[in-house]
């Protein structure tokens, strides 16, 4: 149940993320403080996904308490960098993000899932 609610909490933080992303991209900058106030008013597809992101993350919160109350935090706390992963490989592919692809941030996740491999790879005991 522990590696349930890590990934539970690891695709809602992305999720996050996204939804956050692709609402401040459509709502007016918060520095202009009166049409972006006057718009929260009003339940457009904007406000809701900035609503359904920070659910989300309250949610993705709460599923990481209980994982840590189950999981080691050396095995539990690695799972987290996925979620780099994952969001930079919705931002390609989502459409309306408008991210760009670079070579370097693949190089970059490839070492990302490097590292979860060598942290979680099973280790032999020493006797």
């Amino acid at each position: 149940m522990g590696w349930l609610l890590a990934f539970s909490s690891v695709l809602l933080v992305s999720a996050a993320q996204l939804l956050l992303k692709w609402a401040m991209v459509q709502l007016p900058a918060v520095g202009q403080l009166l049409p972006f106030l006057s718009l929260l008013r009003h339940f457009s597809p904007p406000v809701l996904a900035l609503l359904a992101g920070l659910l989300a993350y309250a949610l993705s919160m709460l599923c990481w308490l209980l994982a840590l109350r189950r999981l080691p935090l050396g095995r539990a706390y690695p799972l987290l960098s996925l979620s780099y992963v994952l969001v930079w490989a919705a931002a390609l592919w989502l459409p309306g993000l408008n991210e760009r692809f670079y070579w370097g941030s693949l190089a970059g996740v490839a070492l990302i899932v490097a590292g979860l491999l060598l942290i979680g790879w099973p280790q032999k005991k020493s006797r």
